[in-house]
């Protein structure tokens, strides 16, 4: 049975998330019987909306009845934040469309093999190259499940170069997960991050992209130094012994990946001058106020439009692109309940009048302690959510309207709230168990989860710290605009 195109959330994985948010729907409709009501006052500060930290007080329990709990995602929709909703969710069928339309024509593959080409006989090259190219997809497009289906070609692609099963898994989904979570632009997490923190789109790119080159260097390094191992001593391999037959497969690079296609090269040139188009509007969303409040659905039609383009560009035929498109956005649709019950759990505890009692009882003992600690449980609570609710974008319309508030209380930008929330829901990507990506990954090759894990915890703790770090020096520094 032919692999559908583009990001295709599991059955179990979704029920597990429905049921988790659920369970939080159920235990914010609580907190609005338990809780006592409390207001801060909401002050303009620079043209946005901000607490005023000293103004807390308790008021009269609003009439919230319990059974507009279980209507709360609709609801959410009518509130002062469902425009926004509604903004993001288009964005991401936008986004994802389009890359499930280059998906499904061959047009990502041929991306990697006008690589392979120009560097096959350079194979640490090459390594760099196809391991920046993913990264560099992951931390500005938000590519990450489409790459998925293009693990068995950098396994083949690994395998012809001497390397085994674990070096084909990182230059390919662990490098797009390394920039997914240094993202510089990523629509699904920055993107909507960034929208529910009233920020510009791609403010603080500045400071993410130093992020993106440590990052890349830490992984490169980890990556080639195992791969040197291998060139080394094969049976160094940590999955030597299980790969030893599929590497008899590939004793020759995919031909697919050597032969040019002059339609896939107008399709990914037509795309690329989308691309230049997108970085613009990214760009200039912080100068020119008319992008700005725009940027993000400027960039998901651009999206759409270059992506179905190149689509038809790439001569698989508009019944191939209609049909990555039906797939990409069929992939995408359980996301929505997600989403909407996401945003609802605030709406709920807002109905109810208890979001200020529960800042302000969160924020006291976290103003003796200081911004530094405050960022890092942000992050960590990122981390630990992860675990249990895999999508980025649920998980942003989940913890942004509690963490945002919570932070400018404390002392800590919106802008490195943001940075820490894009850090612990990216990394945990292909750590945790539960994620279905790193499933469904290591299910198309001979690793096992155990090996898997043994392999990267070095990575991981190197990321960790580098990651504590730049909080670190994002704190300093108070990062943002605001």
């Amino acid at each position: 049975m032919e692999q559908k195109a583009g990001a295709q959330i599991g059955k179990r994985a979704f029920i597990q998330s429905l049921g988790i948010l659920f369970a939080l729907m159920m235990i914010a409709g609580i907190l609005t019987l338990t809780v006592p009501a409390g207001q801060y006052t909401r002050i303009q500060l620079d043209g946005r909306e901000a607490i005023d930290p000293a103004s807390f007080q308790f008021i009269e329990k609003p009439d919230y009845p319990f059974w507009r709990w279980f209507v709360a995602p609709i609801e959410v929709l009518g509130s002062s934040s469902g425009l926004t909703v509604i903004v993001i969710i288009v964005v991401l069928f936008f986004a994802g469309g389009a890359f499930a339309v280059m998906d499904k024509t061959g047009t990502l593959r041929a991306l990697i093999g006008r690589i392979v080409r120009k560097f096959q006989d350079r194979k640490y090259t090459l390594l760099w190259m196809v391991s920046l190219v993913f990264m560099f997809l992951g931390a500005t497009l938000g590519t990450f499940e489409e790459v998925v289906l293009l693990v068995p070609m950098t396994i083949a692609l690994s395998y012809s170069l001497g390397w085994d099963a674990l070096v084909g898994l990182g230059m390919s989904i662990l490098a797009t997960n390394m920039g997914f979570s240094a993202a510089i632009s990523n629509p699904y997490t920055l993107g909507v991050a960034q929208g529910l923190a009233e920020l510009p789109y791609i403010s603080g790119w500045e400071f993410r992209i130093v992020v993106f080159i440590v990052i890349y260097f830490i992984f490169m390094l980890f990556l080639s130094t195992y791969a040197r191992k291998i060139d080394k001593d094969p049976k160094s391999s940590l999955v030597h012994a299980e790969d030893s037959t599929e590497r008899e497969k590939y004793k020759r690079i995919d031909a697919s990946l050597i032969e040019e296609d002059p339609k896939q090269n107008r399709a990914m040139n037509f795309f690329g001058i989308f691309l230049i188009f997108i970085f613009c509007a990214m760009l200039a969303g912080p100068f020119v106020p008319a992008i700005s409040d725009y940027a993000l659905p400027i960039v998901g039609i651009l999206f759409l439009v270059g992506g179905v383009g190149a689509g038809f560009i790439s001569g698989a035929g508009g019944k191939k692109v209609w049909q990555g498109l039906v797939e990409g956005w069929g992939g995408l649709l359980p996301s929505i309940p997600l989403i909407l019950m996401a945003a609802s759990i605030r709406f709920i505890i807002d109905s109810g009048g208890v979001t200020d009692t529960i800042l302000h009882e969160a924020a006291t003992p976290f103003q003796k302690l200081g911004a530094f600690p405050a960022a890092l449980v942000v992050y960590f609570l990122a981390l630990g959510i992860e675990f249990f609710i895999a999508s980025g974008s649920a998980k942003a319309f989940l913890m942004m309207p509690i963490v945002l508030p919570l932070a400018d209380l404390i002392g800590v930008t919106r802008q490195t709230a943001v940075l820490a929330y894009i850090f612990g829901d990216g990394f945990s990507n292909m750590a945790y168990p539960t994620s279905p990506v790193l499933l469904i990954s290591l299910g198309l090759t001979v690793v096992s989860y155990p090996k898997w894990l043994r392999w990267t915890a070095k990575l991981w703790s190197w990321v960790i710290l580098a990651t504590v770090i730049f909080l670190g020096i994002a704190v300093a520094l108070n990062y943002g605009p605001f």
